[in-house]
């Protein structure tokens, strides 16, 4: 049998996918040309890339909520981001849109994550505040476009427009070594999807890692309406189960009903205004995936507790602030000695400038690199 060819795959495309979703074929290209690939896609190209990546491995001890050394089986930034890929390729195939360009943008979409979360990422903004500010979207922009050095005829991974304004999401105000993305009205169906797989995998497995740690408990979540009501389908279903059951089938339960919901608005969107092509929906204006009202409510209800009781755990707030003291220590000792940084940081800052170049080294870093150089920076007993 010969294997499908890229303009096989390109014709299954056009043959399968509904009439609004975004073509490989119809994409506006990358930075640098390149001749495509024979048996992949545009996106399945971008995809493949973004997996390849250094920044991807890296997230593998990145925080998500609790450091790495806190346990084995909470999760971090690598398995996050693997739960929100699977929702957006569940949501994707369902709407008929392109599977290949949701699962890239979620991939890649926290590549350009701090060590320690979004406390080391409100820090490092601090940091940079009089040049020009941190954000992780911006960021992760920086590490597909620059960063990341695999290929000798460009930096960074030359991925495709659609892919890159996916990541971006809300546009920019900022300086960007190379031109930053078109971004239209509104997002591509796909970039809606991966934007919102990524916060029904966080609120989810936030819930679950919370009260696997015992910084949340079940009386507590009793208070929160989306929560409660799947709870009770699922005793009501399983009869005797064990709590560790009981809490993974209401999470595996509660994950069902947001995805359930929000495909059956979405679609009703979709018909609502009538878009026939990925043009449509781009110049719409307003986002066409979304949940219904009552449970859009009830999601919001849910994001509240979880800010309250966990972000703010004080557990969570002193690690969150051990982190902030951390990533100051090493900003500032890179600042004053620049010799204490790797050659390659050093020969940016002609180009990126020193403070840029720096906040691009720190923001790379995982965790336990993080934690290793501060120790060997300023510990006294620590071997130099």
């Amino acid at each position: 049998m010969k294997p499908p060819d890229r303009a096989e795959l390109e014709r299954w495309e056009e043959e399968r996918l509904a009439p609004y979703a975004q073509r490989s074929q119809a994409s506006a290209g990358r930075l640098v040309a390149e001749p495509e690939p024979r048996h992949r896609t545009a996106f399945a190209r971008d995809r493949d890339r973004i997996v390849h990546s250094q920044a991807f491995r890296r997230l593998e001890y990145k925080t998500q909520v609790f450091v790495y050394h806190e346990g084995d089986h909470y999760r971090n930034r690598l398995t996050h981001t693997l739960e929100g890929s699977q929702i957006a390729r569940t949501l994707a195939r369902a709407l008929r849109v392109n599977e290949e360009l949701a699962e890239a943008v979620v991939l890649a979409h926290d590549l350009g994550h701090t060590p320690f979360g979004h406390a080391g990422e409100h820090a490092l903004d601090a940091l940079m505040r009089e040049h020009g500010g941190f954000d992780h979207n911006r960021q992760t922009l920086r590490t597909v476009d620059l960063l990341e050095h695999r290929y000798p005829d460009f930096d960074g991974l030359n991925l495709t427009a659609e892919t890159r304004a996916g990541i971006l999401k809300h546009g920019a105000d900022f300086d960007h070594p190379v031109a930053l993305p078109e971004l239209s009205a509104s997002a591509s169906l796909e970039a809606q999807i991966a934007d919102i797989s990524d916060e029904i995998a966080y609120v989810n497995h936030d819930l679950d890692d919370g009260l696997r740690s015992g910084l949340l408990d079940l009386e507590q979540l009793e208070q929160v309406r989306l929560w409660d009501d799947e709870r009770r389908r699922v005793e009501e279903r399983l009869g005797e189960a064990s709590t560790r059951v009981l809490q993974a089938q209401t999470v595996r339960a509660l994950i069902d009903r947001l995805v359930t919901d929000l495909l059956a608005h979405t679609v009703a969107r979709i018909e609502a205004h009538g878009v026939t092509t990925a043009e449509a929906v781009r110049d719409l204006g307003q986002p066409l995936v979304g949940f219904g009202e009552e449970t859009a409510r009830q999601r919001s209800e849910l994001k509240r507790f979880l800010s309250d009781e966990l972000y703010q755990h004080p557990r969570v707030v002193r690690m969150s602030r051990k982190a902030g003291r951390i990533l100051d220590d090493l900003f500032g000792i890179y600042r004053d000695d620049p010799r204490q940084l790797p050659r390659a940081v050093l020969a940016r800052f002609d180009r990126e400038g020193e403070a840029r170049a720096i906040a691009d080294y720190i923001a790379g870093m995982t965790d336990r690199f993080a934690l290793a150089e501060h120790r060997k920076l300023l510990d006294p007993h620590e071997p130099v």
